[in-house]
Order: structure tokens, then sequence, then C-alpha cells
């Protein structure tokens, strides 16, 4: 892995195999960003939150994922890369990933004990959020919301969010991702 070429594209391993996908689309990046950016200004002092972070799911090192982001204990940062489940996984859909992250990774993240999984798409036309919370060793959708509703959890900590804002280009998202009183721009 150290070796991969830092060429835009993501190396992934599963069980030694090589799994390599694409630069991520203007869409993808956009609400990786927001999202990444608004769960840290929400966040507790005590979790760290993470865009893309590479995550060792076995000590032999043959088995590397890299969620679009992730939610921590700050106790738990470790260098060079992370070896304990994240409290939260989040992968953003495009088109070549859909079906791993929906398939593959639900069910390698519910193995390696990583408590909650978001998805999300950044459609234009009805962009959602998938959460996915772990029960007895699988994932159990908890909540679907798409568009401008509200998605609000208490996982990995309270916070709220409205998907359209993910990729919406017609205010400043900052000011409204939170949804109605959510929290207030930080310049």
């Amino acid at each position: 892995m150290e070796r991969m070429p830092d060429d835009g594209r993501r190396y992934e391993l599963a069980d030694g195999r090589l799994d390599v996908s694409p630069a991520p689309g203007s869409l993808h990046t956009i609400a990786e960003y927001r999202l990444v950016h608004h769960l840290g200004m929400v966040a507790p002092s005590d979790f760290l939150v993470v865009g893309p972070v590479g995550i060792d799911f076995n000590a032999e090192k043959t088995h590397h994922r890299i969620p679009d982001g992730a939610v921590f204990h700050g106790k738990d940062f470790e260098k060079p890369r992370f070896t304990k489940p994240p409290l939260l996984a989040i992968e953003v859909l495009s088109p070549e990933s859909v079906l791993r992250d929906t398939n593959t990774k639900r069910q390698e993240y519910a193995a390696f004990g990583i408590e909650s999984y978001w998805m999300v798409n950044p459609a234009e036309e009805n962009p959602a959020v998938y959460e996915l919370r772990l029960e007895g060793g699988a994932y159990r959708e908890a909540a679907q919301v798409f568009g401008t509703d509200l998605f609000s959890t208490d996982a990995p900590f309270p916070v709220s969010l409205v998907p359209y804002w993910l990729i919406g280009m017609d205010g400043d998202w900052r000011e409204h991702i939170g949804g109605p009183g959510g929290e207030p721009r930080q310049d």
C-alpha cells in the first residue's frame, strides 16, 4: 500500500485483493467535504472527525479501507493508520462505487464492528442520507432522509443536517446544512 502512486485514485485492500476507485467526481467531493466540515463543527471536543482516512482491518494489513469520512473517539487516534473501528463510517455513493458501498463495505464494516454507517447519495434530483446502525453483528436501517427533509441522529453524537445542502448551490450551505435552528456558520 505504501508504494501505491499518489494519483488521485483510492487504493484499498480486501483480503489481499486490490480495489482501485477513480478520483471522485465534483458532486461526490462537495458532499464529502460539506458533511465532514459540518460534523467537525458540531462534534463535541472529545471526538475526532476526519475526511478520507486509511483504516487497517487486520494486523496482517491485508484488509484496508478508506471511508469518505469517519468519526472516532479522540483518544483512539493512531499513526500511521487507524486500526480500531470508528464510531461512524461514511461513504458517498458514486456510480462506480454504489455496489461496493451498499453491499461489500456494508458487510465488511459490520464485521469490523463499526457502530454506525452512513451512505450519502449526492444525486442532484434528490440527495439522500441513509443511516445504518449495528445490531447483533448486522446493520439495520435507522433512517432514510431525502432532499430538504431534516436528518437527525444521536450517533455518534447529536447532529442534524439537510441532505439537499450537501450539494445545493443556491445559497450559503453553511447557514442551512444543519436545518432550522441548526449550528450557525463558522468563519
